[in-house]
């Protein structure tokens, strides 16, 4: 017989990230309250089910019931437990509170047994308080296993695009499919003439999907990887660096270059102009705003924006640029027979570098050693209360980072042996192909060797002017005026070895 003096609601509710694998399923908890219902006769008006944890206020559906029971449309619900209505404090109380005003005049649950007492209501006080404690020590409980994780340098979440989650192991692992593109992406924005969106571009262009292999990767996505650390194997949490025992992708000379980029670039301008090789290249050497280009009786012509006012600089007819670019080009070249001459020495002494590349990795042993002892030191102090959090974290930060540089240094002396003569080879190269491009260069190609040549172009007086990089600053000074003939090529050599070991980022 069905009891019609109270009308319920029927409420279910499982979280979608439930950590308690224990609780009924939706449809499981449903069958349970219809059949406790029949059983009881209670008079039911209607089911409210939803999918939402309760440890924070806000859920729509529980909401709907009580403002629902407020007008007057049922006095009573019906869960499978108490925990189900609340998680919290605020959805705790407020059920409560209802009770007490009259609005709910009964809450029945198959597992817990309530009436609308003093005892009852005090009862069911202790019951979300219980639904709370439970859910606070859950969530500190997993706080603490992450915290571990980290200190033991596993990554705790889903796998960053370009590594794969390794169940087995817990930990993760390179994605050879798309570690490749990770790592093109960052040396692509490294050169400076790359926005995100043309590294984003390029990840479409090659085919590259996401992590789930849905969808291709946004503008915002690229952006966070290319600001991750952990592509050079330190895990960033919570403001927090820790080393990661995961294979790094990219060295982190390669991340640094990157995180200048976004200090120094500005946001890319869509003009919707017409694509002249030069425009937005060079700034006025007068005034300093962009030179920019248009076409005027079939030649395009370089002239001053005058974005500050009026500028007393001449225009530049772009076949006297493509000369001037040219030159400037020509001035950083090396004979072929000099280039092969020195492609040959280096191949030679290889062999040599790797052997003095001993003591050397001793020491950088040595260093990282005392640097892992610094850190148990601060460990120690952050425990007997001798440092606040603040500056533990971020001294913390800061060993860590060292580490990595050495780590990276130590791996270029003890795994690449010889290979530290790949920038020296790469530049001497670069010098060579500048050469070929003053003969048969095309102006975009030129462009493009003359920004990887230095910085700060500016146009004047019909001459180009720029500050070149350090490596073919040393060599213009090294030359001079003299023929190459007479320039002491192994002090150059032993010089720009020096540099390219401190200076990895600027390896051509």
């Amino acid at each position: 017989m069905i009891n019609t003096d109270i009308r319920y609601f029927i409420y279910a509710r499982k979280s979608t990230d439930e950590a308690d694998r224990q609780v009924l399923s939706i449809g499981s908890q449903l069958a349970e309250l219809r059949e406790y219902a029949r059983r009881e006769g209670l008079d039911v008006a209607r089911e409210f089910v939803e999918s939402k944890t309760a440890k924070e206020p806000g859920r729509e559906v529980f909401n709907d019931m009580l403002t629902r029971m407020e007008r007057g449309a049922a006095r009573g619900i019906i869960a499978w437990h108490p925990d189900r209505l609340a998680r919290n404090s605020i959805d705790g109380g407020r059920v409560i509170y209802l009770s007490d005003t009259g609005v709910v005049q009964a809450l029945k649950f198959p597992t817990f047994w309530f009436d609308l007492t003093p005892q009852g209501k005090f009862m069911l006080s202790i019951a979300f308080g219980q639904s709370k404690y439970y859910i606070d020590n859950l969530s500190e409980n997993v706080k603490r296993g992450i915290r571990q994780k980290l200190r033991d340098g596993v990554w705790p979440s889903c796998a960053p695009f370009g590594y794969r989650n390794d169940v087995k192991n817990h930990t993760i692992r390179v994605d050879s499919l798309r570690a490749p593109f990770v790592r093109k992406a960052f040396e692509l924005y490294a050169t400076g003439d790359r926005p995100v969106k043309e590294v984003r571009d390029y990840l479409r262009a090659a085919g590259v999907l996401g992590r789930r292999g849905k969808n291709p990767l946004s503008s915002s996505q690229c952006h966070v990887m290319l600001r991750n650390p952990i592509y050079y194997g330190v895990m960033r949490h919570k403001g927090e660096l820790y080393e990661g025992r995961h294979a790094p992708l990219i060295a982190k000379a390669l991340f640094d270059r990157c995180q200048e980029m976004f200090k120094n670039i500005s946001k890319p301008r869509s003009t919707g102009l017409k694509p002249f090789v030069y425009r937005g290249a060079f700034r006025c050497a007068a005034c300093g705003c962009f030179i920019t280009t248009e076409t005027q009786k079939g030649h395009n012509y370089l002239h001053c924006t005058k974005k500050k006012g009026s500028c007393s600089e001449h225009f530049v007819r772009e076949e006297e640029m493509d000369r001037l670019v040219r030159k400037a080009l020509a001035r950083i070249t090396l004979p072929p027979a000099l280039v092969d001459q020195a492609l040959a020495n280096i191949k030679t002494e290889g062999a040599k570098a790797a052997r003095a590349g001993t003591e050397a990795a001793r020491e950088l042993r040595a260093e990282l050693a005392a640097l892992n002892g610094r850190s148990d030191k601060l460990v120690d102090l952050l425990l007997q209360g001798a440092i606040a959090q603040p500056e533990y974290a971020r001294k913390q930060a800061r060993l860590v980072n060292d580490k990595k540089e050495l780590e990276g240094r130590l791996e270029a002396f003890v795994l690449r042996g010889g290979e530290r003569f790949e920038p020296l080879r790469r530049f001497y190269e670069f010098c060579a192909t500048a050469g070929e491009a003053v003969i048969s260069g095309v102006p975009a190609d030129n462009l493009r060797l003359l920004k990887r040549a230095g910085t700060g172009f500016v146009v004047g007086g019909r001459r180009l002017k720029f500050d070149h990089n350090a490596p073919l600053k040393k060599l213009l000074e090294l030359r001079g005026g003299a023929e190459p003939a007479a320039v002491d090529w192994r002090r150059f050599q032993e010089e720009m070895l020096v540099y390219f070991a401190s200076h990895p980022e600027e390896a051509f």
